[in-house]
């Protein structure tokens, strides 16, 4: 209990620290979709968030998804304890639980993932590995999220575009 009280007085008194991507613009205002800082975190924390799930919990507690930190062991369990009772409160089940990848791809700054490259090149483009590497971690899986089959390539193209990959 005290653990929710902390998150719930961090939501209140944090300033707004997400930077989200200019691709992701048709849907931020109103988070109707989960914007990719998000979906990194639930990553992170190894937590499946369905869309439907994404739609029942309320625009406040969408923003504060959003702007709750999720990168050090602490704070990655208080997020996973946070989503874990808002999913459960909205829709009475928990949310499903993924495994939490060690060495995710998007933190190896010296590997250019397969499914990125054939994406690129689809598109008449290289991607070096200084290009790679130069990309935070959140746009290197921002690509990796986008390349993956069945994915709209409009947003792949618009994120190579954003992040000054195309040649």
């Amino acid at each position: 209990m005290q653990q929710r009280f902390a998150i719930k007085n961090f939501i209140h008194t944090s300033q707004i620290m997400a930077d989200f991507f200019e691709f992701e613009a048709d849907f931020v205002d109103s988070l109707r979709c989960i914007p990719m800082q998000v979906r990194y975190k639930l990553d992170t924390c190894g937590i499946k968030l369905k869309l439907s799930h994404w739609h029942q919990i309320t625009e406040d507690e969408r923003a504060a998804l959003v702007e709750l930190p999720c990168t050090t062991e602490m704070e990655i369990l208080a997020y996973q304890d946070y989503l874990q009772q808002l999913i459960l409160e909205r829709t009475g089940n928990s949310a499903a639980k993924l495994p939490i990848d060690a060495d995710p791809l998007w933190m190896d700054a010296g590997t250019i993932p397969a499914s990125i490259q054939e994406k690129a090149q689809e598109m008449g483009n290289t991607l070096t590995l200084l290009k790679w590497a130069s990309l935070t971690p959140l746009q290197r899986f921002a690509l990796i999220k986008l390349s993956r089959p069945g994915h709209e390539n409009k947003n792949f193209s618009r994120a190579m575009a954003e992040f000054n990959l195309l040649d």
